[in-house]
């Protein structure tokens, strides 16, 4: 059973010296499918431009919290251009970040994910939300849309937060730190979601699991944390693997639809 790597971000500098080698590398190590969101309009296309060249890549477009400064009307009509490209499957990476100071503000983030969300919801996509020290007001936005769809990615908020998600149908994207000795929370989060909410990433080139802490993350990393997720959930690593494949088909549909048709199963 092949690997469904949620979220890597391989059109990053982090890879420019060997993005082709690492990519093509993917498919043999066992990494089936991924999905490589942007962070503004220029990471958007690029991750778009692996997708067209790579078949396994899927890309998702949006304008992160902490690069949403000066976004406007242009700048989302240009994401909902990109949104009408097939391979573009989710509207993100999308949320809020209270974590870095010089963000722009609260109320600004606020506003641009809430036209991002809105926006997803219009063209029946899931969204990618990036929260960070940021738990009470991401929740909240998200319940005023119960329409919206799609995955808190690397959800570090608390088992009761997981559990509001969970209720309405949201996926959680577990990813390296889960695998670090400083993990509290983590466990518990995974205690109450159920296996077929679960989703892995790497979000490489970022947050490498143990033992490779510090060092560039990519998708065939994604073991790691996929054989802490089968041992806090008592099954076997295969079994995870094959659920979170399943899981990733299901959180983004255009990608199940496309898989099915070409291979004319869903596994």
């Amino acid at each position: 059973m092949p690997i469904f790597d949620t979220h890597a971000h391989y059109d990053s500098n982090g890879f420019a010296a060997d993005r082709d080698e690492i990519l093509s590398a993917l498919p043999a190590a066992g990494v089936g499918l991924v999905v490589d969101p942007g962070c503004e309009l220029e990471s958007s296309r690029a991750a778009l431009a692996l997708a067209e060249r790579y078949s396994f890549v899927y890309a998702a477009v949006g304008i992160h919290p902490s690069d949403c400064a000066g976004t406007g009307e242009a700048e989302f009509a240009a994401l909902r251009k990109l949104c009408g490209h097939e391979k573009v499957v989710a509207v993100g990476e999308i949320g809020l970040d209270y974590y870095w100071k010089d963000n722009p503000s609260k109320e600004f983030q606020q506003t641009v994910f809430r036209r991002q969300i809105e926006l997803a919801i219009e063209l029946d996509l899931p969204v990618i939300v990036h929260d960070r020290e940021a738990h009470g007001d991401s929740l909240a936005i998200v319940l005023d849309y119960p329409e919206a769809r799609g995955v808190f990615h690397c959800f570090s908020g608390s088992p009761e937060m997981a559990e509001e998600l969970l209720k309405r149908g949201w996926f959680l994207g577990f990813d390296g730190p889960i695998t670090y000795k400083n993990a509290q929370k983590a466990p518990e989060v995974a205690a109450v979601t159920p296996l077929d909410r679960i989703v892995v990433e790497t979000d490489s080139p970022y947050l490498s699991p143990a033992p490779l802490r510090g060092k560039r993350n990519d998708s065939r990393n994604l073991s790691y944390i996929i054989e802490k997720l089968a041992e806090w959930k008592g099954v076997s690593p295969e079994e995870m693997t094959r659920i979170t494949w399943e899981n990733g088909l299901r959180l983004f549909p255009k990608i199940g639809a496309f898989y099915k048709e070409e291979t004319g199963c869903t596994e």
